[in-house]
């Protein structure tokens, strides 16, 4: 069930604490990834960050709950315009591929996000490919 009192803003900010969530552990390196995207991206252009908290609380409660991801993914899906389907895709592998490794679980995540926001293979591998390169360390190379 979708919560219609969700902005687009917050709906974007729940899903990157979904993501960072996914673990059990959000760490500093998520934190300030989701922190940079609200101050600099322009999809949160007129977004006051001094609510990014208080969103990233409610989330917190509200993934305790056992449906809580399936309601998250619904809000995302319902509040969000489809047009920004990807960002939010892109938004969501940021934060999980800012600590330099993916967990199962964020990669089950990142399948059922593709799937909820109904992104194609091809923009997903796209995205992913994109994020990969801007998150590779200089020992990789």
């Amino acid at each position: 069930m979708s919560n219609p009192d969700v902005s687009p803003h917050q709906a974007l900010i729940q899903l990157m604490v979904l993501v960072s969530a996914s673990d059990s552990d959000m760490t500093d390196q998520e934190l300030a990834t989701m922190t940079q995207a609200v101050v600099h991206l322009p999809a949160f252009a007129d977004y006051d960050l001094d609510d990014m908290a208080a969103v990233a609380e409610a989330c917190a409660i509200l993934l305790a709950d056992d449906d809580g991801v399936e309601k998250v993914l619904d809000t995302v899906r319902d509040q969000l315009p489809t047009a920004f389907y990807d960002t939010a895709y892109a938004l969501a592998c940021r934060v999980a591929a800012v600590d330099g490794e993916l967990t199962q679980e964020e990669l089950q995540l990142l399948e059922m996000i593709r799937h909820e926001l109904r992104i194609d293979r091809l923009t997903a591998a796209g995205i992913e490919r994109g994020v990969a390169a801007l998150y590779r360390r200089s020992e990789e190379g």
